[in-house]
């Protein structure tokens, strides 16, 4: 574990140096109207895609193009000044995208990733410490529970608290029949996907105040599972079901819990095996939109979700899905 930072006096909203999507690289200029209107087919890359193969768990630096998670798009309102957040998978993706946005509206974020991920979670440390946060990197596999206690325990004690809580991280693997889905990869995605989300959410609680927010992401394969991931989709399903029946527990509590489910986004979960090479390069194409989603488009509904903005929903699942059919 590494801890990075010390919180300077804060300023609303945290805002860094923002400027179009064209200065990141690989990404097209979005192009806007006068009157600010920007067309969403149009935003972002679509396909064809290159092949990419990565081994797990791949690093978005690494992709081409490389995805948006905010870096120079994300401005903050200080929606969540004094916050203190824990995002697993915060190295990359979706996760990423979250820390990014929740330490520009002032909170202070634990990213929790793997080991070889190392390189992508330093990105994220200066970009947190940038927007003025604490940064704390906790690397470690997730399907050890004794792991899984001591992640909570260590962000705790070094953000001085714990309120936010967004279970991400996840495996996915493409398997064209059920064949071919070994008891080993059964472990690996239980274990990856629900085990640690049970693990994790059970040593966060006693931390929670009311006020606190627990958010998990699940997936359009909850509603419309694709069959090549069977297992994955299998997961995704529990995580509603996990959503809805801890929001009736932790209402009590003032603690709110809800669920993000993303359609197809461009996050290194692809290019590792989350899909097959030949369905890489036209990952997103099949949407109403075109293209797949990036990082930077989800990341709003993580901080509306933290935030009291939303403090009437609870048990809810908010979906991003480029238009195909969701929550």
């Amino acid at each position: 574990m590494r801890v990075h930072g010390e919180r300077p006096e804060q300023t609303i909203g945290r805002n860094v140096a923002v400027n179009g999507a064209d200065d990141h690289d690989g990404l097209p200029p979005m192009e806007a109207q006068a009157d600010g209107l920007k067309d969403p087919r149009e935003l972002y890359p679509k396909p064809p895609f290159e092949k990419q193969p990565q081994p797990w768990p791949g690093l978005a630096s690494k992709m081409n193009p490389r995805p948006d998670n905010g870096e120079k798009t994300y401005r903050g309102a200080g929606r969540l000044l004094g916050r203190r957040a824990l995002i697993t998978g915060g190295d990359s993706g979706i996760g990423r995208a979250a820390a990014i946005a929740f330490a520009r509206e002032g909170a202070d974020v634990a990213i929790n990733y793997l080991p070889e991920e190392e390189p992508d979670a330093q990105e994220v440390v200066e970009l947190i410490e940038d927007a003025g946060g604490r940064a704390a990197s906790i690397p470690g596999d997730i399907r050890d529970e004794t792991f899984c206690k001591r992640l909570v325990d260590d962000a705790a004690n070094e953000l001085g608290g714990l309120d936010i809580l967004v279970n991400n991280a996840a495996r996915q693997q493409a398997r064209e029949s059920i064949m071919h889905i070994t008891t080993e990869d059964l472990d690996w995605t239980f274990r990856t996907n629900l085990y640690a989300l049970i693990w994790i959410t059970r040593a966060a609680i006693p931390h929670l105040r009311p006020g606190s927010t627990i958010i998990n992401t699940t997936s359009i394969t909850a509603f419309d599972p694709s069959k090549q991931l069977l297992d994955y989709s299998m997961t995704k399903a529990a995580i509603l079901n996990f959503t809805w029946c801890l929001a009736k527990q932790l209402a009590s509590q003032g603690v709110r819990v809800n669920a993000v489910a993303p359609g197809p986004f461009w996050t290194p979960l692809q290019p590792t095996g989350g899909q097959t090479q030949e369905h890489l390069t036209q990952f997103g194409g099949d949407t109403p939109l075109g293209r797949p989603g990036q990082p930077a488009e989800i990341a709003p509904l993580y901080v509306l979700l933290a935030s009291a903005e939303s403090s009437y929903a609870t048990g809810q699942v908010f979906g991003a899905t480029g238009g195909e059919a969701g929550p």
